[in-house]
């Protein structure tokens, strides 16, 4: 099944994802005239926005909240396990290809949170919308909503947070000898169930709470470690970056196995770590209260930089300064992550690692957890239907700690590759609808004043936006 799974995976990112996912992020990059760049400083000052009152009640969910919730998901453990596989099957050069999707990869982001802003739903006081929402109101396929809803399901419920378990467990085989044939497994995916179903359980604001603690707070920490090893092994540095450049366009290593290039590798990885134009931020984006859709869409451009440019930059310079040498199947993953820090800093760097890997998954289960939530009230708004589906979400947490490595990252690639395959056809003709936003947003900029939004403005009804 597994070798079914990899020759699958393989065809879908070598040939599909591949064009499509630089095609998208060059496109919107033209459309938009480097937005993702030219209106960055209006990103961080829009992510410092209060959420505004409307009169209606609720609690808001403010759009650093709303940032946090996304970034939750994308800063797990693809920032560090994830980054440290790419290298090991890849080498140095898929680094250049991730930090190459994440600056295109901005523009997709911004118009799939922008598009979120635009069709989002209130319901009970709150926002709600994502992917699903603007394929129903915008393109008229409510079928096409529903297989995107059930792909990212699979992907981020049972795919994804069965990954981010099994990553947690795997850390802790440098303390435990043996640590697979013991009940220790079994032990951490209880404590894993009932941790995240205390959480989930709790609403979306205990997850919007959750996330804007722990992801900020180790976000900077994880980050200053990866300074203070690359001003401590400042001569290497150099060395570093030239070996990211020279293999990045190894043509020669390409033309042996296109699938297990850097190209492809970094591609790949990028995609699950960034997740740009994946479909998955705009159900965060969405729950977010703005005065303007393109506040929103500018604010996620905020969460794609922060995971590869800063994190998993972090991690790379960590793995690539240490001597230690990555192994597909051999070395890579945790422990390649943590035999390289134990070279760096010493051999308390590994346990940072161990309770990083902690704090970034966790966090990264609820983060996921609410994007496959909003998409299954998409399917059938039932009080029943989200209680047996938050009964099986904990049940892949369970299983997830005691998996198998090769199988967990085939089928999150997989049903990765199926969402995002979906989202990009869909933003690519409903792009149109942004880039109006965008001009909307630009010239209330220009005129100075409240920037305030309605959907009559870019000509369209039928939104919240009166």
């Amino acid at each position: 099944m597994n070798d079914i799974l990899t020759a699958i995976n393989d065809a879908m990112y070598t040939y599909v994802l591949l064009i499509l996912l630089t095609g998208a992020g060059i496109y919107f990059t033209v459309r938009t005239r480097g937005v993702q760049l030219r209106l960055l400083k209006d990103g961080i000052r829009s992510m410092l926005d209060k959420a505004p009152e409307d009169g209606n009640g609720g609690k808001k969910v403010s759009s650093f909240q709303a940032l946090m919730i996304s970034t939750a998901s994308r800063v797990g453990t693809g920032n560090i396990a994830g980054i440290a596989t790419a290298i090991a099957a890849g080498g140095p050069g898929a680094v250049f290809w991730m930090w190459l999707m994440a600056l295109i990869g901005g523009a997709s982001a911004f118009v799939e949170s922008t598009l979120a802003q635009i069709y989002k739903i209130k319901d009970a006081g709150q926002f709600r919308g994502g992917p699903s929402y603007y394929m129903q109101k915008a393109l008229g396929s409510r079928p096409l909503g529903i297989l995107f809803s059930i792909s990212l399901i699979v992907c981020f419920a049972y795919g994804f947070n069965g990954l981010q378990s099994f990553n947690m467990s795997s850390s802790l085989q440098y303390y435990i000898k043996n640590y697979s044939s013991t009940s220790y497994p079994l032990i951490l995916g209880i404590v894993l169930a009932g941790a995240t179903a205390a959480v989930i359980w709790g609403g979306v604001h205990r997850i919007g709470f959750i996330t804007s603690v722990i992801v900020p707070v180790m976000a900077v920490m994880y980050i200053l470690i990866g300074i203070i090893t690359m001003v401590t092994h400042a001569a290497e540095l150099p060395q570093v970056f030239a070996s990211i450049i020279k293999n990045a366009f190894d043509f020669k290593a390409m033309a042996g196995g296109m699938a297990g290039s850097a190209v492809v590798i970094g591609i790949k990885r990028g995609l699950f770590s960034n997740e740009a134009g994946m479909g998955s931020a705009p159900n965060a984006s969405a729950s977010a209260e703005v005065s303007h859709p393109v506040k929103q869409g500018l604010v996620q451009v905020i969460s794609v930089f922060i995971d590869t440019l800063l994190i998993c930059s972090s991690t790379a310079m960590m793995l690539l300064v240490s001597g230690i040498t990555g192994e597909s199947g051999v070395m890579d993953g945790i422990p390649y992550v943590q035999a390289a820090i134990s070279a760096n800093i010493g051999q308390w760097g590994i346990h940072f690692i161990t309770f990083s890997i902690f704090a970034f998954a966790f966090s990264s289960l609820v983060g996921n957890y609410y994007y496959a939530e909003s998409n299954i009230l998409f399917i059938k708004d039932s009080r029943v239907l989200l209680n047996i589906f938050r009964v099986t979400c904990i049940i892949a947490v369970f299983l997830g700690a005691q998996a198998d490595f090769s199988l967990m990252w085939n089928i999150a690639d997989i049903t990765m590759g199926i969402m995002a395959i979906i989202n990009i056809i869909s933003i690519f003709l409903l792009g149109g609808t942004a880039v109006k936003a965008l001009k909307h947003y630009e010239q209330q900029v220009k005129r100075g004043g409240e920037i305030t939004f309605r959907g009559e403005d870019i000509g369209i009804k039928d939104t919240v936006w009166k």
